[in-house]
């Protein structure tokens, strides 16, 4: 049984990706990690080693725009739609034609709603990290002060250039501000990709795209079985969206609140690691 920690170029959807994988030449089921902003696939890595020891086949790629071989410069390159499309690309180029869980913590967390959508035949279970499912959320932002609050650099990140600049600027000051308590190889990782303008741009594209590109798909009722950790000092992603995602929820649903803020596998590794998995090995593929 293999369990080494790889980084790998992975090719999907015509694009390279840079990934993180942990037992591919297993037999058991796939499992694929989407990362969140302003992170990289690096938070996966202790995880996906443990699982590869039980036996799982582990993919955490560092997703459009974040790998050099994947960073298209159209916006709607960055829609949801695109991103999700992008997971079931990942499963098929490590030769999953059938159905895998999915595991996502901010921006990936969005991406696999999606995704939940577009392919339900193919996602069969998922955890979701921090943030709400997208129907839930965009009524917070609607409806709740708070969240309407925590989300203003959303709508500064509509702007053209200066988001790119504002990440960059002092050295990445506001970067290294996100970032505060990360382990030094943890923030020199992502240094790798937030350092290239075109990596910034790329990545702040997923923003504009969300407002800025209609999405051919609408939101559904999820039947797939879903558990979702959410930390309750979340500085982006308050109570409301978080409560309103049980109303799409027509499965199985474990809603986790955690004594804890939005950076989980950084600050809360052990005990998310352990609902994962309880969650993945509860829903095994028949």
């Amino acid at each position: 049984m293999s369990s080494t920690l790889k980084k790998e170029i992975i090719k999907a959807n015509g694009f390279e990706y840079l990934c993180r994988t942990a037992g591919l030449d297993n037999d058991g089921e796939l499992v694929i990690f989407l990362h969140g902003f302003p992170e990289s696939s690096i938070i996966w890595e202790n995880l996906i080693v443990k699982m590869a020891e039980k036996g799982y086949r582990c993919l955490a790629p560092n997703q459009r725009g974040y790998s050099d071989g994947a960073r298209p410069k159209e916006l709607a390159a960055y829609t949801v739609h695109a991103l999700a499309d992008d997971v079931v690309g990942f499963a098929e180029a490590v030769g999953c034609k059938g159905k895998f869980h999915l595991v996502g913590h901010d921006w990936g967390c969005s991406v696999g709603w999606a995704a939940l959508n577009i392919h339900p035949d193919r996602v069969h279970s998922y955890v979701a990290m921090s943030t709400p499912y997208n129907p839930a959320f965009l009524w917070a932002l609607a409806n709740d002060e708070e969240q309407y609050k925590k989300s203003h650099y959303i709508r500064e990140f509509q702007a053209p250039d200066a988001p790119e600049a504002s990440l960059a600027a002092d050295d990445y000051k506001r970067l290294r501000g996100y970032w505060a308590g990360f382990d030094q190889k943890v923030i020199d990782d992502y240094l790798t990709i937030f350092s290239k303008l075109e990596a910034r741009t790329a990545t702040v594209n997923w923003y504009r795209a969300l407002f800025a590109i209609e999405n051919d798909f609408e939101y559904k009722e999820i039947n797939a079985p879903v558990t979702f950790i959410w930390g309750n000092t979340d500085l982006a992603l308050g109570r409301a969206g978080a409560e309103k995602t049980k109303d799409f929820m027509k499965g199985y649903y474990n809603f986790v609140e955690l004594n804890a803020g939005h950076w989980l596998m950084q600050f809360n590794e052990e005990e998310c690691s352990k609902i994962i998995m309880e969650h993945i090995a509860k829903f095994p593929i028949k």
